[in-house]
């Protein structure tokens, strides 16, 4: 008797799948989610962890939560936090797995910025924060159930102990609905890496005399997964994941001058698609970013080829305001994000492909009131790309 030819194996993600199990629409009849504890560690200072996840099922986010407190003493000098505090704690976010390397690579700034603009029913209005010294309800990125100990940019910090609660989503998944971009992990094969950098006192506060500050507490690390069900064919059954999501920082600190700068965006290739490049211009000793206003800023847009010039917003609270209305946020008040968003209603519509549509650049034109010392952009794609071919 002639032994059943084996289905095909479909390469998704570097991982052989059966091709038949591919079958999304039932997998997401069948599925369960799941929120788990992956690890808990305590944070005495040290400038780097790296957590180990569980190898199971199919990942779309992990969570990261601090618990902890600040303790000031200033003695006979003077505490005072910078921009970097406190979403910048976590100085870089990087997340490699199945063979794609730095996946995730960013902030924990710009990933507070990105859940923003992604969830637009998600808002910071009404959160009272303090920024500069003064109380802010809505630019600070911030959620009700957070607290930041002290101000951000804040001087003259008084001694004493205060608590901190913080919280950063890492989207391994583009969207958690569709899956795109979601990590398989159902198998011994699967590699995966989380990198927590951490930032240090002096990066974050600036302290003289004898003064000091102490960052203590506990992270957790939290994975949302997705169950992989057996189907109606008795073989797994799983979701299209023939792609990876990748949200990745630059920084440009050369060339840039009052006027219209054009920064080149690195990484760009055939099978990318870009979904949104969103940027701050960062300046000044100490360094914070410039607020997205007519002030600071003239025309914001996106440039490719030799000058096409697709969107252009006149000044900078032209961009403000778009984004506000978009996002349900005001992310250039204080954090001076700017955003050319591609994907937030219409994603197959509007993403740019960035193989044809060669030499993609960010322009931002500073105006030439703006005093520049040691400026600085700061500057995230998000992007899915192909991650594996049929065969």
């Amino acid at each position: 008797m002639t032994a059943p030819t084996p289905a095909p194996a479909r390469y998704m993600q570097g991982i052989a799948v059966p091709a038949e199990s591919v079958n999304p629409q039932e997998f997401f009849q069948r599925t369960r989610r799941h929120i788990g504890l992956d690890r808990q560690f305590s944070y005495t200072g040290q400038a780097q962890e790296i957590v180990e996840l569980r190898k199971s099922d199919i990942l779309a986010g992990i969570l990261i939560r601090f618990e902890g407190q600040i303790v000031t003493a200033k003695g006979a000098g003077t505490v005072a936090s910078n921009a970097r505090w406190p979403y910048d704690f976590l100085k870089q976010v990087r997340f490699t797995a199945n063979g794609a390397s730095n996946l995730i690579n960013v902030s924990g700034a710009k990933l507070k910025a990105r859940n923003v603009m992604k969830k637009s029913d998600l808002t910071d209005r009404g959160v009272t924060q303090t920024v500069g010294g003064v109380s802010r309800n809505q630019g600070t990125l911030a959620l009700a159930s957070e607290s930041w100990g002290v101000g951000a940019n804040t001087s003259a910090i008084a001694d004493g102990t205060y608590g901190v609660s913080l919280e950063w989503f890492v989207p391994v998944a583009e969207d958690e609905v569709d899956l795109a971009g979601a990590i398989f992990l159902a198998t011994s094969s699967s590699d995966l890496t989380l990198q927590l950098d951490l930032a240090t006192v002096a990066e974050l506060f600036t302290l003289t005399g004898n003064a000091a500050a102490t960052v203590t507490g506990n992270f957790q690390v939290i994975s949302t997964k997705y169950s992989i069900p057996i189907g109606s064919n008795g073989q797994i059954v799983v979701p299209d994941l023939s792609v990876f999501h990748s949200l990745i920082q630059s920084r440009v600190a050369t060339g840039l001058a009052n006027g219209e700068n054009e920064l080149r965006l690195i990484g760009q290739g055939a099978g990318k698609s870009l979904l949104r490049a969103f940027y701050q211009v960062w300046n000044g000793s100490p360094s914070a970013p410039l607020p997205l206003n007519t002030t600071n800023f003239g025309k914001q847009s996106w440039r490719y080829a030799n000058n096409e010039t697709p969107d252009e917003f006149i000044d900078g609270n032209h961009l403000r305001v778009d984004q506000e209305r978009r996002y349900n946020a005001d992310i250039g008040s204080l954090y001076g994000f700017a955003c050319h968003d591609f994907a937030h209603e219409n994603a197959f519509r509007d993403v740019v492909d960035m193989g044809t549509t060669s030499e993609l650049r960010l322009v931002t034109t500073i105006q030439p009131g703006v005093t520049l010392v040691n400026p600085a952009v700061e500057y995230v794609t998000e992007t899915v790309f192909l991650a594996g071919q049929n065969v």
